[in-house]
């Protein structure tokens, strides 16, 4: 059963909230590599058991796998589309210092846009589907957001602007979930198994090549590496729960 739009816009304020916050201690006060780290560890572990415990079990019960072969793919083009774009976009302002943020923004902008994509698209399949989703983007934007305010700090900017630019990417979230929840809500059969499948894949790519790929650039710990699983615990036990 999905939501009414109108309670999905008041749910997504929470992810959206979250990055205003991580922006806003960024801004104020960085925080260190070793912590950096275990955000991304433990984020990258809550939207793995998304995946796992969520989205795999609701693609698996309609039993379509052209369905899922060709979600999963247009997710992995889509997302490796994307990043050759925000690649191409970052070497366009290459050495020109007024515009250097340009590539940086105009990247956490499709970020931030995908999350509310499938967030809206959790709810689209279900209350608990979404639900979950939430939880797990909500931990993931909160690193964006301390990401993209640090990357601004360090360029020069004011607190007034790192704030006021994280709170203007944070708003794409409920945005783009209510677009896609609006559109996408009704979908069943065929069209939902591909859609999920197209959100497993994009989550998937999040985890593996984005969240560990920048929080291995810090010399490994035990506690980094029990983050990822503490986290993978902590929205398991959500589920069962639920």
């Amino acid at each position: 059963m999905s939501l009414p739009l109108l309670q999905i816009v008041q749910l997504t304020l929470i992810p959206a909230l979250a990055t205003v916050l991580g922006g806003v201690v960024a801004a104020l006060r960085p925080p260190g590599e070793q912590s950096r780290s275990f955000v991304q560890h433990f984020a990258a572990g809550v939207v793995f058991a998304a995946v796992a415990g969520e989205l795999l079990p609701e693609i698996t019960k309609e039993h379509q796998p052209i369905a899922v072969v060709i979600g999963f793919a247009l997710g992995l083009l889509t997302l490796l589309g994307l990043r050759r774009f925000t690649q191409t976009l970052e070497k366009g302002v290459e050495g020109v210092p007024a515009r250097s943020s340009a590539g940086l923004l105009a990247t956490v902008a499709l970020d931030v846009a995908l999350d509310g994509v499938l967030i809206g698209l959790g709810f689209a399949a279900g209350e608990r589907v979404g639900t979950l989703l939430l939880v797990a983007l909500t931990l993931e934007l909160l690193f964006l957001g301390l990401s993209v305010a640090a990357s601004l700090a360090k360029g020069g900017a004011s607190r007034g602007r790192v704030i006021g630019t994280v709170t203007g990417l944070a708003l794409l979230v409920p945005l783009f979930a209510v677009l896609a929840a609006g559109l996408l809500g009704g979908t069943q059969g065929f069209a939902l198994e591909l859609l999920l499948s197209f959100g497993a894949a994009a989550l998937l790519y999040l985890v593996t090549e984005e969240l560990l790929v920048e929080a291995h650039e810090v010399p490994e710990t035990p506690l980094l590496t029990a983050a990822f699983f503490i986290g993978f615990l902590a929205l398991f036990l959500i589920e069962m729960s639920l």
